[in-house]
């Protein structure tokens, strides 16, 4: 919901005006509390400086040049003092006399005392809660109608906490233990706070435990009326009329007769209807509600399964002819459900986990969220929008955004709303264990979670509310409940019972009470406590055993969820963005300032890259060798076990694979890194999650492998289409061929091809030749899958990196008019390539290239053509080609040393 409040600037108008918010975004300063213990070693920081609100304390120091860049180099570790520190923060601000206001803060990071003209009205201790303090009448003979000082004191999260918990006899396991002594490693602080569990440092970002006015500040004001917000649920659906109940909040100081109007905005933009409602309020707050209908109305359906169609809701509240409040509410009429029907496993009892949307069961494909930024104020809406138009393109429907990050800013949801992208929303609880069972504890989280769910509650995306992220698992499965017990037995149940009644009641009642028909889920991977957390059969699945455990990429094979919301290999972001923390002289696999942008296994985690680097590609020849095999591993990999679920289904009905994005620029699991750029999984992904695609795996590392092959349909109608099987030599010649017509139903799975290594190869040489699986539609390739009956490191590929040699033939050229940018590559081979990347060396600085495809596969003598979208400045088209000739740069699979 939107309040349509009336933006103004001065005095005067704000008291000329019914309802009023101001934000207060300038003027602000900042300075270390000058007894703090930090002060002497910082003395020039106890001088008041220049602040940005919404903003962080690391940020403003950063403006202020008082600190490096805190994702360049090391300098991470110099910087953990500040989280440490006591800050203040301050601005003055004026109350015009004839009205009453509300100041409000969207998001205070953490803990901190609030002080108006030095007398302190409020301490907080919540970061993801909306704090509000109201300047009433009985008051405000306090303040003064002109420059009011506002003051914040911050205080450390740390030192905040740190001597409750090292009280407890028996400490609650943490995530991700400090490596730089700010706290002990046996007395971690972050699950006894509300903020972000990531700014502790995660296996994929470092450590800064901020402070700040992390969300914006906002002087709320009205006269005699208050429009506290506009609600409009959808009581009932059917495709004959959708039933809407719109309920208006709304607060007077006197008894007064308004008239209150209703429009209903079509997803056209056309006006449906209006409605106009004369009411006597009186005086105190009420709920006015009031009936709407619409006939014939348009779903919202996610990604790829119909239009996210959205319609408005408008609500002013009128008296003569001045309008006093109005609000606005956009609504996607649907119907959701996660069914969890009992069924028969290969004849054992499961449960199925199945999104019902408008009463199609929908495969969700998608990955998992992190923040997007150490510090959340430097992300701005196109950035936001960025990502998401990212999975949109690659055919995703679902993400998961994960519980150790925070609540997204109102535009993320909506974005989501427009794109069809279901939302799987965690509660923020990033893992370990939390003091549930502490009464103010719960208080506060309720408070929080009441706030967020009535928030988010009218956003269509908005799916699932899931409780947090690894707590029940962690307990039942890590052996963080049978250490406690052997500690303390009575306090591992009182923890427990804290636990259920936290994730198991209370949080699952303010979701069925306020989230709309949202689904509760207990926790992630769970089966909703019931007895095994993270269960193949019921519930959703984290499967770690690939990458944590070391075990062969080929092991995802093995594993069959219900659904599976996390799963991942890492890998290196390109070179432009490693370049953009650490110099090319530092660039090698144990450099320290690699490792500290390598955070899996506190640095060690590149050994684990290799490890599956090395057993299907060979040794890397250098460090940018090393980033590209990263990539290429990341990508077959995550393909070929998103493939099998989705050929699994509806046995499997969900594949979630860890990560969408980035957080700062390094070594992680993500398909996009910090700086928006796909990596080969991303292009990758665009393939695997396609709408109808046929998907090949070969089970066994060795000879005798057996290969199967799937066609896939997200579509709600049937496809007419032909099969094709081909057997190519890696040198260019085919030696089998043969096609079949299908009919493939409507969101289904079809098994086409089950078959041994003997079947497919006969006697031939499996280390020289490719099996290649597409699904045509008359001439046009739909899809296509290759098998390998060798692993990369084993194939005797030509030596295509050496250029004088060059067998990749390649045209550039541009296409449409001039102004568009945009130019294309023709690329074809003798012979059949693989894992082929395209990048540009050493363009200037005003040019930038994005690829409609990359991660490419070449068959013998096909022509693929790449386009290329071009920012260039003022650059001729002729020197654009000149540059895109020049600096072309092609990274494949070749002939590697063994290690």
């Amino acid at each position: 919901m939107l309040l349509l409040l009336s933006p103004v600037t001065s005095a005067h108008a704000l008291a000329q005006t019914a309802q009023t918010s101001r934000p207060l975004s300038t003027q602000w300063e900042f300075r270390l509390v000058p007894d703090d213990v930090n002060a002497a070693a910082h003395l020039d920081l106890t001088e008041w400086r220049k602040a940005s609100v919404p903003g962080s304390v690391h940020t403003d120091l950063l403006a202020a040049g008082r600190i490096p860049d805190p994702y360049a180099q090391s300098n991470e570790a110099s910087l953990q003092w500040i989280g440490l520190a006591r800050w203040e923060y301050r601005c003055a601000f004026d109350l015009p006399a004839l009205m009453h206001h509300e100041l409000v803060f969207d998001g205070i990071d953490t803990f901190a005392d609030i002080y108006i003209n030095d007398e302190k009205v409020l301490s907080t201790d919540n970061a993801f809660r909306t704090w509000r303090i109201a300047l009433n009448r009985e008051i405000f003979a306090k303040f003064k109608e002109k420059n009011n000082l506002l003051r914040v004191i911050l205080h450390s999260p740390i030192q905040q906490m740190l001597p409750q918990v090292l009280a407890m006899p028996f400490k609650l396991a943490g995530n991700y233990p400090s490596p730089y002594g700010d706290e002990p490693v046996d007395a971690m602080t972050g699950n006894f706070v509300r903020k972000p569990s990531y700014h502790y440092g995660w296996d994929w970002g470092p450590r800064f435990v901020t402070l700040g006015l992390w969300r914006a500040v906002h002087l709320e004001g009205y006269s005699s009326l208050r429009l506290h917000g506009l609600e409009a649920r959808q009581n009932s659906l059917s495709a004959a009329r959708a039933e809407l109940l719109a309920q208006v909040d709304v607060q007077v100081e006197r008894t007064q007769k308004v008239q209150v109007e209703l429009d209903v905005i079509d997803p056209d933009g056309r006006l449906l209807q209006t409605q106009r409602h004369h009411e006597i309020l009186k005086s105190g707050r009420q709920q006015l509600q009031y009936s709407l209908k619409i006939a014939q109305p348009r779903l919202w359906y996610p990604n790829g399964y119909g239009a996210p169609a959205l319609y408005k809701v408008l609500s002013r509240i009128v008296a003569g002819h001045q309008v006093l409040a109005q609000a606005e509410q956009k609504i996607g009429l649907r119907t959701v459900q996660l069914r969890r029907n009992v069924d028969l496993v290969d004849g054992v009892e499961g449960q199925e986990f199945t999104f019902v949307v408008n009463g199609i069961p929908v495969f969700a494909k998608g990955a998992n969220l992190i923040p997007f930024d150490m510090f959340p104020n430097r992300v701005d809406d196109s950035q936001i929008r960025q990502v998401l138009q990212s999975a949109k393109a690659v055919h995703m429907n679902m993400l998961r955004v994960w519980g150790g990050g925070y609540y997204e800013r109102d535009a993320f949801y909506t974005m989501a709303d427009e794109m069809g992208l279901m939302i799987w929303q965690d509660f923020m609880f990033g893992g370990g264990v939390v003091p549930a069972y502490d009464a103010r504890f719960r208080a506060n989280v309720l408070q929080e979670a009441s706030e967020q769910v009535q928030r988010l509650r009218s956003h269509p995306s908005v799916v699932l509310w899931c409780g947090n992220n690894e707590e029940e698992t962690a307990w039942k499965d890590w052996g963080i409940a049978k250490n406690l017990r052997a500690q303390d037995p009575q306090f591992a149940e009182q923890v427990w019972r804290g636990y259920v009644q936290l994730f198991g009641q209370d949080l699952r009642r303010i979701v069925e009470e306020n989230g709309h028909g949202a689904a509760y889920w207990s926790s992630s991977p769970s089966n909703d406590l019931d007895e095994r957390a993270n269960d193949s059969l019921r519930g959703d699945k984290h499967y770690w055993d690939v990458w944590a455990g070391s075990k062969p990429v080929q092991d995802y094979l093995k594993e069959t969820p219900r659904f599976m919301s996390e799963y991942g290999l890492q890998s290196w972001p390109q070179m432009s963005t490693v370049d953009a923390f650490s110099r090319r002289e530092q660039q090698t696999v144990n450099d320290a300032v690699i490792r500290q942008h390598q955070k899996f296994l506190a640095g060690a985690g590149n050994e684990r890259l290799l490890h599956y680097i090395r057993a299907e590609y060979g040794e890397p020849q250098d460090f940018e060798d090393f980033v590209y095999l990263s990539q290429v591993m990341q990508a077959e990999g995550i393909a070929l076990a998103a493939g099998h679920h989705r050929a699994s289904k509806p046995r499997t009905m969900g594949s979630l694979y860890w990560q969408l994005n980035d957080v700062w620029p390094g070594a992680s699991w993500s398909s996009i890194d910090y700086f928006g750029n796909w990596k080969a999984l991303h292009f990758q992904a665009k393939r695997f999650f396609a709408p109808v695609a046929i998907l090949a795996s070969r089970v066994g590392l060795s000879a005798g492998g057996q290969t199967r092959v799937h066609a896939v349909s997200d579509l709600q109608t049937e496809q007419h289409l032909t099969w094709r099987r081909r057997l190519l030599h890696i040198e260019g010649s085919q030696v089998q061929e043969s096609t079949q017509s299908i009919v493939l139903l409507p969101n289904s799975s079809m098994p086409l091809l089950d078959l041994s290594d003997a079947e497919l190869l006969g006697e031939r040489d499996p280390s020289q030749y490719v099996a290649v699986f597409e699904l045509l539609e008359g001439e046009k390739t739909l899809s296509r899958s290759l098998v390998y009956f060798a692993a990369a490191k084993e194939i005797r590929w030509l030596n295509q990196r050496n250029q004088e040699n060059q067998e990749i033939q390649v045209d550039i050229k541009p296409i449409g008019e001039k102004h568009q940018q945009q130019y294309q590559i023709q690329l074809s081979s003798k012979y059949f390539v693989r894992a082929l990347w395209l990048s540009f060396e050493a363009l200037p600085a005003q040019m930038s290239v994005q690829f409609s495809d990359n991660s490419l596969n070449l068959l013998p003598n096909e022509k693929v053509i790449v386009t290329l979208k071009i920012a260039s400045g003022k650059l001729a088209q002729k020197d654009i080609l000149v540059q895109l000739r020049k600096a072309l740069r092609m990274q494949m699979l070749e002939r590697r040393t063994e290690h």
